[in-house]
């Protein structure tokens, strides 16, 4: 007898079928709404919510929206310093020693600059690197928000600009001139932030608090300071460290002449400062800045990145460009001027460079 067939009918087919397309639909569509999902998590709607740390995406910065956070930390980091020396509540101690064996100070002002600026910048930009004179101290952590507006100025005279997180490293002094602090000459200090991509510094925020007074720039973008008219190359007003005034004096009278100023200051911020065009009363005015000895880069950095906007120049005692990533200190004295022959300058000061090491 011949085995029996197996015969399905056309309706038991269709009906197999609609099953197995209504497991298939519900899987894939569970897939494709995962999908969807994460790609509106991923990317705000237009006119939406922005991300935590910026319109740019995860993983990028936009430089003007970093320089408006940069100038408000300043400005707020100010107001702490201008509280603690009008209180005249300073705490003041002995952190330690300089490389030259004089006490460094540390201030109450110093120390709630520090937070407010610090984390004023991390929250506003968390993914960035940010390198501070003083230490932070997690246990101490304030929680300090950015609204996301941007001055007017700057929205003018600088176009955004992204950069990846990982090239940006931010450079805060939050009180340069912390023993003129101390001694209550205030017109010398400032708050300061730099920030450098892939080393080289393109924003620099001066900020002084005794005068509200605020400079910044943008490399090849922008700033809100110019550089003054003329300066003198034959006669120099040479502006130094009040420490420093005796090395530098007997060396800048033998290249230039004895008509050499030698302008005693503090504060690498305030030296920088007299280089330029500032509507300040307690602003002097010099045409060279130079250090002969160690120093920190968050001294300097937003200073060299002012420059550098303006088509000025800060390096080594030996021409050499300072490099703001590893170490945070620079080894090689400074020389710093603007719409001047920078070369020539240093041709003219070999001495200095062996000075600084002395």
């Amino acid at each position: 007898m011949a085995p029996m067939g197996i015969r399905l009918s056309p309706l038991g087919m269709a009906v197999f079928c609609l099953l197995g397309l209504g497991v298939l639909y519900h899987l894939y569509s569970g897939f494709l709404a995962g999908r969807f999902a994460f790609f509106m998590l991923s990317e705000p709607a237009a006119g939406g919510p922005e991300t935590p740390h910026g319109s740019a995406p995860a993983g990028v910065v936009d430089l003007r929206e970093l320089l408006a956070v940069s100038v408000l930390a300043a400005v707020r980091g100010g107001e702490e310093v201008k509280r603690v020396r009008e209180g005249n509540v300073l705490n003041a101690k002995a952190k330690g020693k300089t490389r030259e064996g004089a006490e460094e100070q540390l201030t109450s002002g110093d120390l709630l600059s520090n937070r407010r600026m610090f984390y004023l910048l991390k929250s506003a930009f968390p993914a960035v690197q940010i390198n501070s004179e003083e230490r932070v101290d997690t246990a101490d952590q304030e929680t300090v928000s950015w609204d996301r507006s941007i001055p007017e100025d700057i929205k003018q005279k600088i176009q955004p600009k992204e950069v990846p997180a990982e090239s940006v490293t931010v450079w805060i002094d939050p009180l340069d001139a912390t023993q003129e602090y101390t001694e209550n000459l205030r017109q010398y200090v400032t708050t300061m932030v730099c920030v450098a991509v892939n080393g080289k510094p393109v924003i620099g925020v001066i900020h002084k608090p005794f005068s509200a007074y605020t400079a910044w720039a943008m490399v090849d973008g922008g700033s809100n300071v110019k550089a003054r008219s003329s300066y003198n190359e034959k006669n120099p007003r040479i502006i130094v460290s009040r420490s420093h005034a005796g090395k530098v004096e007997q060396v800048a009278k033998q290249t230039f002449g004895n008509k050499t100023a030698i302008i005693p200051a503090g504060g690498a911020g305030y030296k920088v400062l007299s280089l330029l065009d500032v509507a300040e009363k307690n602003q002097e005015e010099a045409d060279v800045y130079i250090h002969v000895t160690y120093i920190k880069k968050w001294d300097i950095c937003a200073g060299n990145a002012v420059l550098r906007a303006l088509g000025g120049h800060m390096t080594t005692l030996t021409g050499e460009e300072i490099s703001y990533t590893g170490s945070d200190g620079n080894e090689g004295g400074l020389i710093a001027s603007i719409n001047m022959n920078h070369k020539a300058l240093i041709e003219k000061l070999p001495d200095l460079e062996k000075t600084s090491h002395k």
